[in-house]
Formats: C-alpha cells, sequence, structure tokens
C-alpha cells in the first residue's frame, strides 16, 4: 500500500523427526535445520523487518550441555545478521576442530545452534519499540527442562491488561505489562503447574526424582496446558512455544484471524504463516500443506508424535482478508487468483468514472504489491474490449473495412508503468519543514506516456490515511497532465481500527473517518458524534455479550460512494489541474474475491471477538476527548 503501516509477524518451525546422523548422511551436512530455517525465514521477510529472532533445542542431551540456544537481531537486515552471527560461531568452532567436521555427536554436545527443533520469527513491531528486548522469541527459563520455555508469534491482545491483572491475582510480578510476557507467563503458570502434578503422582508411586523427569516427558499435556492458560484470551494469534525437553506446539487463535500453516513427512515438521514459503523451501506441492484449524493447535511431543487437537471452542471462522490484499506473498496460488479477482472486481466502477472510454485511459499501479490486481483490472478491460468489438463488428447497420475491422482488433487496454518508487529516499530522515517537500519526490514518473486527453487509472492495494497520495504521489501523476486521474484501491474503506496485530490503531488518522466526519459537518448532522460517544462511555459496565460497535452509526448516513467523492475532495490539494477521483472496491466484491478470509472488521465494524468491539469504542472516545494514544 502507498499508506507504510506496520503490520503482521511471521513465525517458522522446523522439527527434525530423525536422527541429526541422517540428515549428515543424506544432504552432507548435520546444519540441514539451521540452512532450512534461514529459508523459511528469508521467505518470510515481507512480514518483518523491525528485527528477527532464532532458537534451537538439542533433545537428550548430557546434563551440564548447553541445550538451548537463542539469537535475536533488531539490525537493519536481522535476518542476515543472525544468521551471519551464527555461521561465525559455527564456522570459528569447526576452524578449531577441523576434524570434527563430520562428527554430529560432537557437534550436537560442543556447538551451539546445532540442535532437531528451530524456531524463527520475524518482527513488526505494533506499538513503535524496537529494542532488542522486544524481539522474538522470548525465553522463559528454569533449571526444569519442562519448565523452560520459548515463545514467539504473530499475535495480539486485545485484553493485554486484563491478563496482567490474572497474573498478579495467581501472586506473580510480571517484569512487563506486554501481551507477550503476559501471554507466556500465563502459558509458563500452568505449564508449571501441570509438571508439579505429574510430579506429586509420580512421587506417590515411589518414582524417584529422576525417573519422574522421564515419566513428565511423555505424560505432559501440552493441549491442557493451554486450555487452562488461553481460556480469557482475546485476540488473533498464531503462537508457537517450544519446551526445554523437546515438545512443541503451535496454537491458532478461535476465529482463524491469524494466519498457519504446516507440513509433515518422515523426516519433518514445518509451520509458517504462508504457505509458499514451505512449498519453496521444502519443494512440496501446494495440497501437501495444510492450513491449522482455528482453535486447535499443532502438538509436536518429544518422541515425535504429532497431532492436531482442538483447545478451545471454535467462533465463526474470520480469517485476516487483510493477508489476502495485502500482506501475505502473493505467490501462493490461492492469492494470487484472489489478488487479480480484486482487480476485476472493481473494473465496473472505473469503467463509469471514465465514462467507457478504454482507449483513451492509461492503466497502472501503484506500489508493486498492487501489480496483481493491476492485472486483474487489464484482464476485465480487455474482456470489456472484446465485447465492444464483437458488438462494433456485428453491428449489420454499417459496413467496415477491412482497415477499419483492423483498427477494432487492435484495439488493447493501454498499460504503462507509471510510477517508480525510489528505494533509497525511504529511510532518510528530515525535519518537519522540509519533509513534505522529500517526501513528494519518493516516487520517480514516466513521462512521454500520457497525453492530456488521456484518464489516468492508478490501482492501489488499499488507501489506509491518504497521506501518502496526497503529499505525493497524486502531484506526481498530475506532472504528466491527464484530464483525470483515478485512483483505485482494490480494498474498501478502511472505517474502523485493528487490533489483532496490523498497526492501525488511531480512527481520526483514517481518510475515510475524516472525510465521513466532513460530511456530518456539511449537513448538520455533526449531533450523531455527541451521540455516539455518549453511547461509547455507557459501555464501560456492559457485559460482552452485549457489547455494540457504536462507530458504525456515523457512516450511515452516507452511501460508500458519497464518502468517496469526499475523500477525492479531502486529496485534490488547489495546485492539481486534473480531475481526480476515488474508487474502493465494495464489500461484496472483496468477498467474492476471497471467499475463504472474511474477517472485514476494518472494513465493516463486525469484529470478531468482543475485545474489538471494546477497542474500537476506545478508540472513538480517544478521538473525542483528544487523547493521542493507542486504544489498545
Amino acid at each position: 500500500m502507498s499508506d507504510a503501516i506496520k503490520h503482521e509477524c511471521g513465525i517458522a518451525l522446523v522439527r527434525l523427526l530423525k536422527p541429526l546422523e541422517y540428515y549428515q548422511k543424506k544432504y552432507g551436512t548435520s546444519f540441514y535445520g539451521i540452512n532450512k530455517m534461514y529459508l523459511m525465514m528469508e521467505k518470510q521477510h515481507n512480514r518483518g523487518q523491525d528485527g528477527a529472532g532464532f532458537a534451537s533445542i538439542k533433545l537428550d542431551v548430557n546434563p551440564g550441555t548447553r541445550y538451548i540456544s537463542r539469537v535475536r537481531s533488531n539490525q537493519q537486515a536481522p535476518i542476515q545478521d543472525i544468521f551471519a552471527q551464527i555461521n561465525e560461531r559455527l564456522n570459528g568452532i569447526l576452524e578449531k576442530n577441523p576434524d570434527k567436521k563430520n562428527d554430529v555427536q560432537w557437534q550436537l554436545e560442543h556447538m551451539p545452534y546445532v540442535g532437531n527443533l528451530f524456531l524463527g520469527h520475524v518482527r513488526y513491531g505494533t506499538f513503535g519499540k524496537n529494542s532488542i528486548e522486544s524481539v522474538h522469541p522470548f525465553l522463559r527459563q528454569n533449571n526444569w527442562k519442562h519448565k523452560n520455555l520459548i515463545v514467539a508469534g504473530n499475535f495480539n491482545m486485545t485484553n493485554s491488561n486484563d491478563l496482567l491483572d490474572e497474573l498478579i491475582e495467581l501472586g506473580m510480578h510480571p517484569k512487563e505489562n506486554t501481551d507477550t510476557v503476559t501471554v507466556m507467563e500465563k502459558i509458563g503458570h500452568f505449564l508449571d503447574d501441570e509438571v508439579a502434578n505429574i510430579y506429586q503422582q509420580c512421587k506417590e508411586k515411589g518414582i524417584n526424582k529422576k525417573d519422574a523427569s522421564l515419566v513428565i516427558e511423555e505424560e505432559l499435556d501440552i493441549k491442557k496446558v493451554l486450555q487452562r492458560a488461553s481460556k480469557n484470551w482475546d485476540g488473533g494469534y498464531a503462537m508457537v512455544g517450544l519446551l526445554g525437553h523437546g515438545d512443541a506446539f503451535v496454537y491458532r487463535d478461535p476465529a482463524g484471524i491469524r494466519p498457519a500453516y504446516y507440513y509433515q513427512d518422515d523426516e519433518v515438521v514445518v509451520v509458517a504463516s504462508e504457505r509458499p514459503a514451505i512449498q519453496t523451501v521444502f519443494n512440496v506441492d501446494y495440497t501437501d500443506v495444510h492450513e491449522l484449524e482455528h482453535a486447535h493447535a499443532l502438538i509436536i511431543k518429544k518422541n515425535g508424535n504429532v497431532s492436531v487437537q482442538q483447545v478451545q471452542e471454535q467462533l465463526p471462522k474470520k480469517s485476516c482478508s487483510f493477508e489476502r490484499i495485502y500482506f501475505s506473498r502473493g505467490s501462493d496460488a490461492e492469492i494470487y487468483e484472489e489478488r487479480k479477482n480484486l482487480g476485476k472486481n472493481v473494473f465496473p466502477k472505473i469503467l463509469q468514472s471514465i465514462h467507457n472510454d478504454v482507449d483513451g485511459t492509461v492503466f497502472s499501479f501503484i506500489p508493486n504489491t498492487a501489480e496483481t490486481s493491476f492485472y486483474g483490472m487489464v484482464q476485465a478491460a480487455d474482456d470489456y474490449l472484446i465485447q465492444h468489438k464483437l458488438s462494433t463488428i456485428l453491428d449489420g447497420k454499417r459496413n467496415l473495412s477491412a482497415e477499419k475491422v483492423t483498427q477494432i482488433l487492435s484495439e488493447r487496454a493501454r498499460m504503462e508503468k507509471i510510477a517508480i518508487k525510489d528505494a533509497k529516499l525511504r529511510t532518510f530522515i528530515a525535519d518537519d519543514n522540509s519533509r513534505d517537500d522529500l517526501v513528494a519526490h519518493v516516487y520517480d514518473v514516466t513521462y512521454g506516456v500520457v497525453k492530456p486527453s488521456d484518464n489516468l487509472v492508478i490501482i492501489d492495494d488499499s488507501i489506509v490515511r491518504g497521506t501518502t497520495l496526497k503529499k505525493s504521489i497524486i502531484k506526481i501523476l498530475d506532472r504528466l497532465n491527464p484530464k483525470k486521474i483515478v485512483v483505485v484501491s482494490s480494498a474498501p474503506q478502511i472505517r474502523y481500527p485493528d487490533c489483532y496485530g496490523i498497526d492501525m490503531a488511531k480512527l481520526e488518522e483514517f481518510i475515510a473517518f475524516k472525510a465521513t466526519l466532513e460530511l456530518l459537518k456539511e449537513t448538520d448532522q455533526y449531533h450523531i458524534i455527541d451521540d455516539i460517544y455518549k453511547k461509547c462511555k455507557n459501555q464501560d459496565s456492559v457485559a460482552d455479550d452485549k457489547l455494540e460497535n457504536y462507530v458504525r452509526e456515523m457512516y450511515k448516513p452516507f452511501s460508500p460512494e458519497q464518502i468517496s467523492n469526499k475523500i477525492a475532495q479531502l486529496l485534490k490539494t488547489e495546485d492539481i489541474n486534473a480531475e481526480v477521483n476515488v474508487i474502493f472496491q465494495s464489500i461484496e466484491g472483496l468477498h467474492q474475491a476471497c471467499p475463504k478470509n472474511e474477517g472485514d472488521w476494518y472494513f465493516t465494524g463486525k469484529y470478531p471477538t468482543p475485545g474489538g468491539v471494546k477497542v474500537v469504542n476506545r478508540a472513538f472516545i480517544n478521538f473525542y476527548e483528544g487523547n493521542n494514544k493507542r486504544a489498545y
């Protein structure tokens, strides 16, 4: 999207099901798991650029041997930095011990990162913090192997303050008030409790303490731990946990908001946030990679047994549609087709805006992530032209020469690469007085392909704040002197905050919200804002199942087209000569294009959990009272 927002984290897990000697013999290296993790993380680099982390666990090493390794980075290229550190350590040890290059058992005992179980994480920080302490995986340490817990995930809890209070009631003193820490401590508490219960049963049976550890490994019920820990969680999450002795789990939220996919064969179990990462790295077919069911956990026991178990009751599935529109890589077969369909579905509105003048229109896209939707839009334009050609040629009212028929048949939608982002300018920081001028130069344009009589249609993934459009994109497009600029969003109008992982927290930042406020003022209906505020304030003591999103009421007086027209007015400054039109995808068009991901709360205000409703009402109260802070 042209407006930069921080968004989704990514997870990766690899569990080797064979002894390390197997991979050394078959693939020529005992670093097989490490190498695969590097590729898995790089293939999900699009999901995290603030930081990255890696953790590994060795199974069945002798007491006194370090069996957990972890490395994290918040450098500019965090994935490369992590694996540069790992390679430097491993190569340094092997250079001093060249005779141990193929001695897998020695490597297990003396080298970090070599192991059987691996976890990777790429991070987008939704709270603007980029300290190394905020980078996953998080580690909860203990001298009992079973109580060591490593957690990483793609998630946000809407009720982290309530979860913190629950920990305090349990007698804890958490070191931070973040959802990652509270979630990890909640899991850790019930993990400790489960371990203690099994140990007590062993004691009653006369099993000594040393042998009790082996019993705990076998009988530890991960599902039970997760059930107790997540009882009151409200949010979207795809969460990975590793236990020090070798158990692992991946747990997905009851509404399936955040994505998780897995693959298993006789050599490995693999998990990732995106299907193509697994397909590419392990060269497996689309049908071999499975989506983890919502409210379920993939549980991998130390002995290699793998199961998918339901942990909580399922809510109606509302997987995030932004995953399909923008966040996930478009190399997924389904996502690629869905993004094309987004472009196709919005084309009728485009055709209306350009008065059916396809021949007099140049079609393009911005930024590069909108390219697939652009293909769908152009395909719809070509389909329209085919029908137009047929009707013209088959019209019996006039005789057409061969030359005229040839001219008609040669008509094509005019596609051009109009805007190119200058990556060198992205990270430059200037003072506020000069920033706007610099922003206006982030994109370069292709001159000479647009005529003054042309319409210029530019498709974007979505329009959030409209800041880049107003300060940069529309200005530079206007330099090409088109008759009309049509900005198209393949997504519907973003009207409400997200609270499940995407960094869209403040209502007043959304261009659709601003436009609706203006319309309310112009039509003498601004009293609706006062009424909504009172209703939001009165919900503090309302039961969760009775909560309502009253913010939806502000949009009811107006059609989506009225709001789109007002957005166009807000985006067009006095120095723009071309007519400016803004078109958004319809909700119906979104669901037709992305039928499996029906999560649309940022467009419709229909939140899948009570916590989402609380957040949107709190966000409105913050706006009304002038509190410039996040609603979660």
